[in-house]
């Protein structure tokens, strides 16, 4: 009896929602991966002789990876989960496996057009674990969602810095070629582990939810400190192999917390579970079915479906063609593209004001360090602002926009050190706009079509990406290099000192400026919606379907006396 009991007890913790929040935390570390790219970007440069037009083009091609997810959008609409997460596997493999043979030399130098195929697979790969994961997680937790998608948003920036630290373990040397290596077979290994794990279980809400995801906050924090800690010493002493191999295993520790707060949560609704004999675990005020009105009941089962209202399940189509979505639209091409232009080049800005070598992986594990301490913060800030002072979420994504445009002025006008301080506010201020784009448009069209219409949003980042990245950053930079003459054989077009990259950076921070208003003339338009209770309906589905099962269960339970 004890065996059985101890079984049912391990499954209740596998199946539950809250190893599903576990698991969810893997894989989004391992869709940080493209936010290397800086990292190794140098290596292909040398390596195939491209000008900075060239790489940057490759950048984008990353961007366009990350972002172009509407295919796995919509294949979520009809495909279970665990075959998303097949096809994101697959791809990442061989994507960064046929980058690592032609930077090895065990294939043949690609052309430009293949090379960018190749980086455009590796980052496309990701949209398919992605997405299972936020759709699953705030249709299990949907009221709070800006909560999940930030700590969920959160892990994938930390991800860039967790693969550096296992990289410097693994391979104990400053070869990126190694970097490639890793990134096709480690993500993929996780992704494998639990893709059958993240799926979308229905449950009734319990008090101290909000409670436990502070505590998965506060270890992500832990990790994150950690990381910075290790980073900052790691630029000031100099580290052996063991050094970097007991840095990761501490943050493998740290990593597995969640999982005993997971076991944790699930003993104390298995102890629930027997002392009230009902699966359902958790008691709900008492309501008959009847007594709730038709207006409260899910959207799908009343007849109210044309014209929806901000929050209600809009159609793809009647979502992309709001002028709310054109809004989105507008300040994510401008804010986040310039965002992703600044990341993307930081190597060759290190380069250009003459930076130590190393000074590169400091600054994409800052980056990808501040990018989570920015998701996190807006999820978790916007949320509170919400609910308790009735503050659109849309200023806040406006505010992550203006503070983006300090860090890109240390870039326009550099000083001793200032990309480090750069690196960290660009860092925090995109990592803060990521969370609140996907959480805007949960909040305003509804999570009906959320698969599709999250990867409709972030679509316009590469757009923005492209215009900031290769017309303006890579042809500014390359303007410059070619008017000082400054061509190194097999080298590239390079670019030395801080006019190299000054005037495309006060016209990002322009552009950023301006996508900054989009974002509060949308706030300005919500804020009536904010004002009102945007999570009722959720809360009022839950309960329809709790009373629907419990009379239920009443009537099998009458027949069977």
């Amino acid at each position: 009896m004890e065996e059985r009991k101890n079984w049912r007890f391990v499954k209740q913790v596998v199946e539950g929602r809250w190893f599903t929040i576990f698991a969810s935390f893997l894989v989004m570390i391992g869709c940080g991966s493209p936010y290397l790219f800086g990292t190794y970007s140098k290596l292909l440069k040398t390596k195939f002789n491209y000008n900075q037009t060239q790489l940057n083009t490759l950048g984008f091609a990353k961007d366009l990876g990350s972002n172009l997810g509407v295919f796995a959008g919509l294949f979520a609409e009809v495909a279970p989960p665990w075959l998303l997460f097949l096809i994101g596997l697959t791809l990442n493999f061989f994507s960064y496996f046929m980058i690592w043979l032609s930077v090895t030399d065990y294939v043949p130098k690609p052309e430009l057009w293949l090379m960018f195929f190749y980086i455009y697979i590796s980052a496309n790969a990701q949209n398919f674990p992605n997405t299972v994961v936020m759709v699953t997680n705030v249709r299990n937790f949907p009221d709070q969602r800006g909560i999940i998608l930030g700590l969920l948003k959160g892990f994938v920036g930390l991800g860039g810095a967790i693969f550096t630290q296992i990289y410097y373990s693994i391979y104990g040397n400053l070869d990126p070629s190694h970097l490639v290596l890793l990134l096709s077979w480690l993500p993929s290994t996780v992704y494998f582990l639990v893709f059958l794990s993240i799926r979308i279980i229905q449950a009734p809400k319990y008090p101290h939810e909000r409670k436990v995801f502070y505590h998965f906050l506060y270890i992500a924090i832990t990790i994150a400190i950690f990381i910075l800690f290790l980073t900052i010493t790691q630029r000031n002493t100099v580290f052996s192999h063991g050094n970097y191999i007991g840095g990761v295993v501490v943050i493998v520790v740290l990593i597995s917390l969640p999982l005993l707060i997971a076991i944790k949560e699930e003993f104390f609704l298995f102890k629930l579970n027997q002392q009230t004999k009902d699966p359902s675990v958790v008691s709900i005020p008492v309501q008959k079915l009847e007594e709730i009105p038709e207006t409260s009941l899910p959207l799908s089962l009343s007849n109210n479906l044309s014209n929806p209202q901000r929050g209600e399940d809009f159609s793809i189509l009647q979502a992309l063609f709001s002028i709310d979505m054109t809004l989105i639209f507008i300040a994510t091409i401008s804010a986040c593209g310039s965002s992703v232009a600044a990341i993307d080049n930081l190597g060759q800005i290190a380069e250009s004001l003459d930076y130590p070598p190393q000074s590169v992986s400091v600054f994409v594990s800052w980056i990808s360090i501040f990018n989570f301490f920015g998701r996190v913060c807006s999820g978790f800030v916007s949320e509170y602002f919400m609910s308790k002072h009735k503050l659109p979420r849309p200023l806040f994504f406006g505010l992550s926009q203006l503070l983006t445009c300090i860090g890109l002025l240390f870039i326009a006008f550099p000083h001793a050190k200032s990309v480090y301080v750069a690196s960290l506010i660009i860092g925090f201020g995109f990592g803060a706009q990521t969370p609140l784009l996907f959480t805007l448009i949960s909040d305003l069209f509804g999570l009906k079509h959320f698969s599709t219409l999250l990867n409709c949003g972030q679509l316009a980042v590469p757009f923005g990406s492209y215009l900031m990245n290769v017309h303006v950053v890579g042809r500014f930079y390359d303007m410059e290099a070619i008017r000082i003459g400054n061509v190194k054989n097999g080298k590239g077009l390079t670019c030395k000192g801080a006019h190299c990259f000054s005037e495309s950076f006060i016209i990002l921070v322009g552009v950023t400026t301006f996508g900054a208003m989009a974002s509060f003339v949308l706030a300005y338009r919500t804020r009536e919606f904010y004002k009102g209770d945007i999570y009722k309906r959720y809360r009022d589905e839950q309960m329809w379907v709790k009373l629907k099962d419990d009379q239920h269960t009443k009537k099998v339970d009458d027949g069977s006396k």
